[in-house]
């Protein structure tokens, strides 16, 4: 056989073998997975149209509601809305509630996330706000392990509340009494990858 007929056999051995090789894993930066989970993840503001299924929405709640909390009151409440058709009646309701808004905007304020989730305070309870934010940080992070973007909204919050055209959909939430709406926060799989800004170390100082 001509030496160059044996150079063509073995190139096409090789990028076989490359073809059918499994793809080099990068090495983490991290020391462990719930490190690299905190540390990567990022507030998300575009989403795909593919559903998020209630069954990891159950999970990820779940590690929600065992966040810290004081005295174990677990001073929360939570709604989710996964149905658009409820999803466009919030936001029509805060249209109406502020004419003076532009509509895309008042439409735009969940970040176009395709599910929210409502939390409010029990408002008998001074440290609620605490706790809730406590179990909002562990949906986000739950979230993102299974690959869920986020996003932690207050400005929609603040448009339910100041006007008489949201309070059906308040009404619809169906908090109990002594609950306030608080936060939401948007959940949805991810459509862009944004980089991380920058933090401040300055401000974590040891005292001696």
């Amino acid at each position: 056989m001509k030496p160059i007929k044996l150079a063509l056999i073995a190139f096409a051995i090789m990028a076989t073998i490359s073809c059918n090789e499994a793809p080099v894993q990068q090495e983490s930066q991290y020391d462990n997975a719930a490190i690299e989970n905190m540390m990567t993840r990022r507030s998300i503001r575009k989403y795909t149209a593919e559903p998020v299924s209630r069954e990891i929405l159950t999970k990820i709640m779940e590690c929600g509601i065992n966040a810290p909390n004081g005295q174990n009151k677990q001073s929360w409440e939570v709604r989710i809305v996964d149905n658009p058709a409820v999803m466009d009646e919030i936001k029509d309701a805060i249209a109406k509630g502020h004419p003076q808004m532009k509509p895309e905007f008042a439409h735009g304020c969940f970040r176009d996330a395709p599910i929210m989730v409502f939390i409010a305070r029990d408002t008998t309870y001074p440290f609620s706000a605490y706790d809730c934010g406590m179990l909002s940080q562990n949906i986000m992070l739950s979230a993102w392990s299974y690959g869920v973007g986020s996003v932690c909204l207050a400005s929609p919050v603040r448009m339910m509340m100041d006007n008489d055209a949201c309070k059906p959909v308040l009404e619809k939430l169906g908090f109990s009494e002594n609950y306030e709406l608080s936060l939401c926060i948007g959940l949805g799989w991810p459509d862009e990858s944004p980089e991380a800004k920058p933090r401040m170390m300055e401000k974590v100082k040891f005292i001696d």
